[in-house]
Order: structure tokens, then C-alpha cells, then sequence
């Protein structure tokens, strides 16, 4: 019996493990399939949910990390993820995406000599002020097996040099997830909640403390926010620390009743709301990833992105962080001029099959 330790640490890590562990049941003769939560997204509460919604067990590892600096964080999941390996002695750890959980327990099971599963491996921004770039390029370069989800990733992997042998283009398992759980969605009450029906509403998630730590951008994000809601309804569900920054600077006094700052939503109503929004603005990689599965027009605030197939294949529009180039966009594509786009190579729902395959052949 091998044994496989998968890690989740951050809300986008949960729906990228749910489908792993499901394709892993498969072999559950042969392999056994633990997950670890870093809880780096401490908000139990929120963390429930997740665990819920993607049907996934309980953890059998909590290492309960916490908030902190970029330099603490990753600390505090080193020494505890240590600790787990060194009494689980697993055949196989199994990372996701380009949280500080990644990183930090890829290093750990390296200098362990426990080989390294990235899944979303090669994805680049070339924008090394992003920690998620830093933790990107770390992980892939000790990583054994890297699961690519677009060729863009298979190209930036190759000029830097990692050998052919590691690396698998499989499809995205954020496609897996989505696809498993859309029925539910459909079935959710969400729109009946903010008293608006499919396409009538824009959809903001804004989360990169470049941008929402930013007073000036914020100030201007008001005066966006305050342009479509003249037409739509606008809904933004607001992280607590861009609620308190929003609140530190009055902004939340002067937006029109057509803009609702929200709590954080779950998966399967974010979904519904993603599925029939008019439109979408965001920072979010991920959501460039759903909206152009989805073919729902995406604006993405940002200079760079590390989904380049979203742009060159689907629904999503590169703009940049000036808000009034943003402005622009949004008001084209209200006014009817769409972006056409397609589904991108092998995002077809079996991407965590195929990953769960390749290990179970090879170890």
C-alpha cells in the first residue's frame, strides 16, 4: 500500500484536491490518500464550508498555521508539515497551485527525500513581485511529477529547463470541480437573494493587496463601481480586509444601492453568480479559468497573467489596473460588444483521472 499526502492550505486549494481525492477511490486496494490542512485560510467557519461543499473527509492532518507574514506563515507550515512527514513517512506529497502552503511543504518533503507532485505546475506571470510567481517557480524546480494545465505551462517549463520525463499536460482540475458541482448550482437561490435575474448583474471579486490596499485605486474602484450601476447591478463579495479598508476610507458611503458589498460566498452560489453574470471583474486567476469554461465575459484587473490561454482562447480580456481603461471595457461589453472564446485543451472534467492515473503507474 502506497501512501499519497495531498495539502490544502487556501480557499483555492480545496477545490483542486476534491477531485484528486476522488480519483484516487479508484485505487484505494493499492493507494492510500491523506489530506493535509495547512489552515493558512484560518477561518474555520469558511473552511467547513469548503470541506462541505466539495465533498471532501475531514483532514487527517490539521497543522492549524494562521495568519501571519509571507516569511512566519511559511515557517510555521515547514516545522509542522515536518513533523507529519517524519511520523506518516509517505510515498508521495501532492501540491496545488501557488499558496504559501505549496511551497513550504514542497521544500519540506524535498529535504526529506519524499518526491513532490505539483498539480497546475508551469503557470508563470513573469511578474516576480507576485508571491505567488516565487512560489510557483520554487515548487516546480523541485517538484517529480509537474501536472500542467494549459501549454502555455509546458513551454515556460521546458525553457527552464525541467526534464521532459516530469511533466504531464492533463487538464485543469479546477474544471473537474466545477463540472462535478454545477447541477447544485443551478439549483441555488442566490439571484432570488440580491433581487436580480441572469445577465442583468456584474460580478466583482478584487482580492491582491496591489490593488486593495491601494486608497487611490480603491477611490477610483468607486467611481467604476458607480458608472455600471447606472445600468446593472453590481455584486462584490469583499474580503474582511478590503471591507475594513473601504470602511477606513468612507468609500462604503457613497456607492449607489445598485452596488452590494457582500460577505464572502460559498463555492456553489459564487457559481451560480459566475454562471449568469453579465459580466466579470477581477484579479482572481481562478476565475478567468471558470468565467472562460463558462464562455461569461471576464475583465481582469491586472498588467500580467499566468493563464495566458484564457486571454488567447477564452472569454477573458487582459486590461490592466487603470480603472478608467477598465471603465471603457466594461461599458463595450454591457453595450453588447462580446468576446467570443472557447473551451481550452482537455478541460473536460477528467483531469484529477488523469493525474491519479499516471502516479498510480508510476509508483
Amino acid at each position: 500500500m502506497k501512501k499519497i499526502i495531498s495539502v490544502v492550505g487556501a480557499r483555492p486549494n480545496f477545490m483542486k484536491v476534491a477531485p484528486l481525492h476522488r480519483a484516487f477511490q479508484k485505487y484505494n486496494d493499492s493507494i492510500e490518500h491523506l489530506i493535509c490542512h495547512t489552515g493558512q485560510h484560518y477561518d474555520e467557519k469558511m473552511s467547513k464550508i469548503f470541506f462541505e461543499e466539495f465533498e471532501l473527509p475531514e483532514p487527517h492532518f490539521y497543522l492549524g498555521v494562521g495568519s501571519g507574514s509571507h516569511a512566519v506563515q511559511t515557517a510555521k507550515i515547514m516545522v509542522e508539515f515536518e513533523k507529519v512527514l517524519l511520523e506518516e513517512k509517505p510515498d508521495l506529497v501532492i501540491v496545488v497551485g501557488d499558496v504559501n502552503s505549496t511551497v513550504a511543504c514542497s521544500l519540506v518533503a524535498s529535504k526529506l527525500h519524499t518526491p513532490v507532485a505539483h498539480v497546475e505546475a508551469g503557470l508563470r506571470s513573469y511578474d516576480r513581485t507576485m508571491p505567488e510567481e516565487i512560489n510557483r517557480l520554487l515548487t516546480d524546480a523541485i517538484s517529480d511529477y509537474l501536472f500542467v494545465t494549459e501549454k502555455s505551462g509546458i513551454e515556460n517549463l521546458k525553457r527552464e529547463g525541467v526534464d521532459d520525463s516530469k511533466v504531464f499536460f492533463v487538464g485543469n482540475v479546477m474544471i473537474d470541480t466545477l463540472i462535478q458541482l454545477l447541477p447544485k448550482a443551478d439549483d441555488s437561490n442566490i439571484l432570488k437573494k440580491y433581487d436580480t435575474r441572469k445577465g442583468d448583474y456584474v460580478l466583482a471579486t478584487l482580492h491582491r493587496p496591489s490593488n486593495v490596499d491601494n486608497d487611490t485605486f480603491l477611490h477610483k474602484l468607486g467611481d467604476l463601481f458607480e458608472a455600471i450601476s447606472q445600468n446593472k447591478k453590481l455584486i462584490f463579495p469583499v474580503h474582511p480586509r478590503t471591507r475594513s479598508n473601504i470602511e477606513r476610507i468612507g468609500l462604503n458611503g457613497h456607492l449607489s444601492d445598485n452596488v452590494i458589498l457582500s460577505d464572502p460566498i460559498g463555492y456553489i452560489d459564487f457559481l451560480h453568480l459566475t454562471k449568469n453574470a453579465g459580466l466579470i471583474i477581477t484579479d482572481s486567476g481562478g476565475i478567468q479559468e471558470e468565467s472562460t469554461y463558462l464562455g461569461v465575459q471576464c475583465i481582469t484587473v491586472r498588467d500580467n497573467t499566468e493563464r495566458p490561454v484564457t486571454v488567447d482562447v477564452g472569454t477573458n480580456q487582459l486590461i490592466g489596473t487603470d480603472l478608467e481603461k477598465v471603465t471603457k471595457a466594461a461599458m463595450e461589453v454591457l453595450s453588447g460588444n462580446k468576446k467570443t472564446g472557447s473551451i481550452p485543451e482537455l478541460w473536460d472534467g477528467k483531469a484529477a483521472e488523469r493525474i491519479a492515473n499516471i502516479i498510480f503507474e508510476r509508483m
